[in-house]
């Protein structure tokens, strides 16, 4: 199982980023929608599994929420092996070509923006299609479960889902660096499972995950509105996963080994 240094591991990202940011506006596009619909799977699985063991939460909530976490990095797993455009995953991987000179602002600016429109459009396809149309959580435990996340998810205040935002997105970009770092697909998937179930056990915040779990909880009948979902979550959690990775992971690992 060999694996990059974590230099080699920086300038390998600097050349995917480049990658990104070049890419046409309809790959993109499409590529942010798979991105948006994997982590939807993994969240749909993680209630299904995690959500549906209530006298474990009662009598254990830890260990819920290790199984709720521990099913989850399904998603990123197909985003880094099968290839998609992370809107989380890409604000860290596009920084070092940026500082490096080597892409532009604007290009940054664009990759975020429409893997992020690609990542809503295909997160609420699931929610529509997979998950509400197929009634998967019309009964409890289930029925209790998305809806009382997704209400617990817009009432915490601006400032605790802002830095529940970073510390999501620091260790997502880091599942992502290490895949990165690894050159066989076994290594990959350990790479972004420990990561991942860590961010998702502890209770941290992922704007693409909750672009599943919010809009799943209100059409289950959660006493949640869209603008709920928008104003008080969404905006608070994406700019807090901004700082996670473009800052922790991407300029911090290129001013060490890339400048």
């Amino acid at each position: 199982m060999g694996f990059k240094s974590p230099k080699e591991t920086t300038c390998s990202v600097d050349n995917i980023g480049c990658n990104k940011i070049g890419m046409a506006m309809g790959p993109l596009l499409a590529l942010g929608f798979l991105a948006g619909a994997f982590i939807a799977f993994g969240g749909l699985l993680a209630v299904i599994v995690g959500g549906g063991v209530p006298d474990i939460k009662l009598a254990n909530p830890g260990l819920q929420k290790f199984i709720f976490g521990a099913v989850f990095p399904v998603g990123l797993i197909l985003v880094v092996v099968a290839g998609a455009e992370l809107f989380t995953g890409n604000t860290a991987c596009c920084v070092p070509a940026v500082l490096s000179g080597k892409a532009s602002w604007s290009g940054l600016a664009r990759n975020w923006t429409f893997s992020y429109v690609g990542n809503l459009i295909g997160s609420l396809f699931v929610v529509l299609f997979l998950t509400y149309m197929t009634g998967l959580f019309a009964s409890d435990p289930w029925l209790s479960s998305i809806t009382g996340i997704a209400e617990a998810k817009v009432s915490q205040g601006f400032w605790p889902l802002f830095f529940k935002g970073v510390g999501c997105n620091w260790l997502v970009c880091l599942a992502v660096w290490l895949a990165i770092a690894s050159d066989d697909v076994a290594s990959k998937v350990f790479g972004v499972w420990f990561p991942i179930m860590a961010f998702v056990a502890i209770g941290f915040e992922h704007s693409v995950a909750n672009m599943f779990f919010i809009p799943a909880g209100i059409m289950y009948g959660a006493a949640v509105t869209w603008a709920d979902f928008f104003i008080a979550n969404l905006i608070p959690v994406t700019l807090g996963n901004i700082v996670g990775g473009a800052l922790f992971v991407g300029a911090i690992y290129w001013y060490i080994y890339d400048r």
